[in-house]
C-alpha cells in the first residue's frame, strides 16, 4: 500500500505541475491544429495524394497525434532533472517508496499528460471530416497510452543520464525529430527505398501511428494486432530499463 500511495502521490504531482500551465495545455492544442490546417492544407493542395479517405489532412491527423505524445512524453522527462536541480528528488528518494516506483510514478504521470492532449485531438476529428465513433475512441485512447507510457520512459531513460537541462535538450536534438520525421506521420512508409524503410521500423513511434490510422482510417500496412504488440513491448522495456537505470543512477551519486 506504501508503494502504490507513492506512485499515486509522484503521478498527482505530475499532473498538477501540467494543470497548473494553462499555457502549455494551450499551446499542445493550438500547434496540432496548426500542422493540420496549414502544413496538411498547404501540401495537400501541393501533391497528389491517393493514399485514403479524406485526402491528406486526414491521412497525418494519426501522425500529428503521435508527434504530439512524442514531443509531451519525451520532454517531460526534464522533471527528473529539475527536481535533481532544486533538492525535491532527495525528498522522495529518502521517502518509503522503492525507485522502480518513482519512475513508475512519473511514468504513468507524464503518460497520463500526454494522454489528455491526445484524447483533446481526438475530440478535434471533425477538423479533418473525420467522424469519430465511440469503439474508435477508446480503442485509440489504447493505443495513446501505450505509445505515451513507452515515450515516457525513454525520457526518463534520457534524463537519468544527464545531469543538466542543456544536455537533456542536446540529446532530445538528435533523437526526437528523427523519431518523428521517420515514423510516416507525414508520408507514407510504403515504396521506400530499403535502407530507409529499415529505418522506418525500427522507429517505434511508427507502429503507434500506423496503429492508429488502422483504427481511424481503417487503412494501415501492419495488422493492428502487430503494431499494438510492438508498442506495447516498447512501453514495457522503456518504463523497466529506465527504472533500473535511474535506481543505479541514483545510488551511485548518494
Amino acid at each position: 500500500m506504501a508503494e502504490l500511495e507513492g506512485i499515486y502521490t509522484i503521478w498527482l504531482r505530475e499532473n498538477k505541475r501540467f494543470i497548473r500551465y494553462r499555457s502549455r495545455i494551450l499551446t499542445s492544442v493550438v500547434t496540432p491544429l496548426l500542422w493540420l490546417l496549414i502544413f496538411g492544407t498547404g501540401l495537400g493542395s501541393a501533391i497528389r495524394f491517393g493514399g485514403g479517405p479524406g485526402g491528406y489532412q486526414a491521412f497525418i491527423f494519426p501522425g500529428i497525434i503521435g508527434q504530439t505524445v512524442l514531443f509531451t512524453a519525451v520532454f517531460s522527462g526534464v522533471s527528473v532533472i529539475i527536481d535533481r536541480q532544486y533538492g525535491f528528488l532527495k525528498e522522495i528518494l529518502v521517502a518509503p517508496i522503492s525507485r522502480p516506483s518513482i519512475v513508475f510514478g512519473k511514468a504513468l504521470g507524464i503518460s497520463t499528460t500526454a494522454l489528455i492532449q491526445g484524447l483533446i485531438l481526438l475530440l478535434l476529428s471533425f477538423v479533418v471530416g473525420i467522424t469519430m465513433t465511440p469503439l474508435m475512441f477508446i480503442m485509440s485512447t489504447v493505443v495513446i497510452l501505450l505509445i505515451s507510457l513507452g515515450l515516457a520512459g525513454l525520457g526518463l531513460l534520457i534524463a537519468s543520464f544527464t545531469d543538466s537541462m542543456e544536455g537533456f535538450n542536446l540529446i532530445l536534438s538528435f533523437i526526437v525529430l528523427p523519431i518523428f520525421l521517420l515514423s510516416g506521420a507525414l508520408f507514407p512508409v510504403t515504396n521506400l527505398p530499403t535502407w530507409l524503410q529499415v529505418a522506418v521500423y525500427l522507429d517505434p513511434l511508427t507502429y503507434g501511428v500506423d496503429a492508429l490510422r488502422a483504427i481511424i482510417l481503417n487503412s494501415s500496412v501492419l495488422p493492428l494486432y502487430v503494431n499494438v504488440a510492438v508498442v506495447g513491448l516498447f512501453a514495457v522495456a522503456m518504463v523497466l530499463l529506465s527504472a533500473l537505470v535511474f535506481s543505479r543512477r541514483e545510488q551511485s551519486l548518494m
